[in-house]
Formats: structure tokens, sequence, C-alpha cells
């Protein structure tokens, strides 16, 4: 685990029980604030100028990836979100073939980040932050395996620090109920049919996005400002 201290970096500590709350339930474990503790408390990427980017690659499953390509395309640091499907058993699936819950794929997006910008400990707070992790196979009224919460990496380094962030998430009893998310080594990731890509930005006046991923966007402008493009 990696060892906590407390500095000026720190926001207040119920930023994230407040996120959480707002978009998923009216009663949470108040104990989610320290998610903030664990990842301002370690030694942040600094921005010194570097020639040539050195970016990184993580997929997310959060549920529906309209959701999740949204919330992570605002953040500084991150050059690019792409939708798609991984950690099934056929080849090239189609949504409607993922959709089904046959195919064994998890909805989710491709990140490629600047760690010099936006640590890895960053992404995983607004990971965890901003989908329940605690639900198997289920967020919301969306259901089926294609949208369970999962951290596939590219890195021992991220397999590593996903370990610590979850042990420390379990430890602290942040969520009542215990956190289900896996962690796998990202094996094929494909990329979904072109409607499916820049979906909220494209569409925010469907009733999906107003409802479901509005609110999510509300949040992350209130409490990551400073981080945001």
């Amino acid at each position: 685990m990696v060892s906590v201290r407390i500095n000026s970096e720190i926001r207040s500590r119920a930023f994230l029980a407040q996120i959480y709350k707002d978009i998923f339930a009216d009663d949470i474990n108040e104990k989610l604030n320290k998610i903030c503790i664990f990842t301002r408390g370690c030694s942040q990427p600094g921005n010194e100028l570097n020639m040539e980017k050195k970016l990184e690659k993580v997929v997310f499953a959060g549920g529906c990836f309209w959701c999740t390509e949204a919330v992570f395309q605002r953040f500084e640091g991150v050059e690019k979100v792409v939708s798609g499907y991984t950690g099934g058993t056929i080849k090239n699936p189609a949504y409607r073939e993922v959709c089904s819950g046959r195919t064994g794929h998890a909805e989710g997006v491709e990140i490629t980040y600047d760690p010099e910008v936006i640590s890895f400990k960053t992404l995983l707070e607004v990971f965890f932050a901003t989908h329940d992790p605690t639900t198997l196979n289920r967020q919301g009224n969306d259901v089926g395996t294609q949208y369970r919460s999962g951290i596939f990496y590219t890195s021992e380094e991220q397999r590593n620090e996903a370990e610590s962030f979850i042990g420390f998430l379990e430890k602290e009893r942040i969520f009542s109920d215990k956190i289900v998310t896996e962690i796998t080594s990202l094996d094929v990731f494909y990329t979904a049919e072109v409607n499916h890509q820049e979906y909220y930005n494209q569409n925010k006046n469907q009733p999906y996005c107003q409802f479901i991923i509005t609110p999510k966007i509300d949040k992350i402008k209130k409490f990551y400002s400073e981080k945001l493009k």
C-alpha cells in the first residue's frame, strides 16, 4: 500500500462521496471521501516540458461506453478515447452481438493518456467515482455481462496500482458492498461502430444522455474543474 500523505493538493474529503451520492444513490458510505486522500497523497507527475510524449493506454469498462467515453474525453492529458469491446470470445463483434451477452465482451473505452499530465491514479479515481463497482454485470438499468466493471491494463505498473487502489477502497470500506471490478491484462480491443463514437457529444438532447450522462458531466465539471480541458 502506498503511504498516505496529506498535503495542499487534497481537495475536500467529501467531494467524491457527493459525486457518488448525487449520481447513484441516496445513501452512500461517507468514507468514500477518503479516495481523494489516497490519490492526492501520492506523488503526482510534473509538468516539465517533454519534446516527445510517452503516451500510455488502458481500457476501462464501467457500463455503457457512451457514459465512460464522455467522462474521460474531458480531462487534460487524455489524448484519445475510443469506444469498443474487449474480454470476449469472438473476433470483431458487432454491437448487436455484444448486447446479446453471448460473446463475453464488455463495453469499454480505450484511453490514450499522457502520464506526465494526468496520473493513472487520477484516472482510477475518476473511474470509481463515476460508476458503481459493486454491482455484478450491471449499471443501473443496464444489465448483462457486457456492462460489467473492469480494468484492462497494459502494464504491470497499471495492474499493481489498480490492485492497490481497490485494496485501499476495500480496507477502508469505502463502499458498503464488495467491489466486483475485474482486473485483467488487455488482450484485444475492438473499436465499436462509428455511430458509437463521440455519442454524447453528438446526441446531448437524447433522453438517455440528458438523464444518465449529463449529471456525471456536471459533477466532474464541479469537482475536477482544474483538470478539465
